[in-house]
């Protein structure tokens, strides 16, 4: 028995789907009757599969025109550019969508089941038999597009925050670090007296500098400055308690150092900087060690001079 009301809306459904995921990659926002109408063309092709006059239109040829005319009503006809790349774009979800149904499906298979449904022809060459059931495609489908769209946001993200790295290089006296930094846009966080941008770099990256015993202390930095006395040695007059104000939390200190100079090198520029403040920050500004620095806008504002591109270098500390 077959239920053909069902396999039309759940084609329907997938269909959608398809199409809207394509859109989405290809950020294109279209109607959404043009996508329902895209869709209803797709699910009405596979109910003729049930029509025997209807047999020759499942061809390659046919099935190729098919998805040339959903993407013609979905998105209609910019460019053959954008076509081109629209239609791409629409493959490329569908094997994905497809290739995950097919491993979801070996995935819980036990080898019994693997086995049985292999077997030899006349020639003595290997066939295998793909039994799928009608829910399992209609749950693995929406697994696999979940998981697809997942990977593609996180693909994305990563890219975009790619383009706002820099190689930051802080010489303090005679100590020279370097790490690789992000710049913030939303950052104004500045000394309120001398109004010097600060940069929040790990207090890691100064263990040549400050001693380990302040990294544990970094959270209460007004008492650790009244605490310190001789102990602070050259850095004294480098020191600096910064105010802010957190998500969330009341207002509360920095511990910020004076450098000498800060260089920064991001998209093929140069920019150097003498009026800064280094602050230090006792934990990993990034869980995936991407970065270990953020940039104040301030900072990047200034080329002074065009390189060629470098990639960020890791973090590094050493003494000149």
């Amino acid at each position: 028995m077959v239920y053909i009301d069902l396999i039309f809306l759940v084609n329907l459904i997938i269909d959608g789907l398809l199409l809207a995921l394509t859109a989405w990659m290809r950020k294109i926002k279209p109607k959404r009757w043009r996508l329902l109408l895209s869709a209803f063309t797709g699910a009405m092709y596979v109910l003729m599969m049930f029509l025997p006059p209807f047999n020759f239109m499942f061809t390659f040829v046919i099935k190729f025109v098919l998805s040339l005319a959903m993407l013609w009503i979905a998105f209609g006809f910019i460019s053959l550019q954008s076509y081109l790349r629209n239609l791409g774009t629409f493959y490329m979800v569908n094997f994905a969508a497809a290739g995950g149904i097919v491993g979801f499906h070996y995935l819980l298979q036990s080898s019994g089941e693997l086995f049985s449904g292999i077997w030899y022809t006349a020639s003595g060459g290997l066939t295998f038999e793909l039994k799928i059931s009608f829910w399992f495609i209609a749950i693995g489908f929406f697994a696999a597009i979940t998981l697809f769209r997942a990977v593609q946001t996180s693909r994305r993200q990563v890219e975009q925050r790619e383009t706002l790295l820099g190689e930051v290089i802080v010489v303090m006296g005679d100590v020279t670090v370097s790490c690789t930094g992000l710049l913030d846009t939303g950052n104004q966080l500045s000394d309120p007296l001398t109004r010097m941008p600060v940069m929040v770099m790990e207090a890691s990256l100064w263990e040549e500098s400050i001693p380990s015993s302040w990294r544990a202390r970094l959270s209460e930095p007004d008492k650790l400055i009244l605490e310190l006395g001789e102990a602070a040695g050259e850095l004294q007059d480098r020191l600096r308690l910064v105010p802010y104000r957190g998500i969330n939390r009341g207002a509360a200190f920095m511990l910020a150092m004076k450098p000498d100079r800060a260089r920064i090198v991001m998209n093929g520029e140069v920019h150097e900087s003498t009026r800064l403040l280094i602050g230090l920050d006792g934990g990993v500004l990034s869980s995936d060690g991407a970065y270990r620095a953020i940039i104040h806008p301030e900072l990047a504002s200034s080329p002074v001079e065009e390189i060629r591109s470098e990639k960020p270098k890791s973090a590094t500390s050493s003494a000149m």
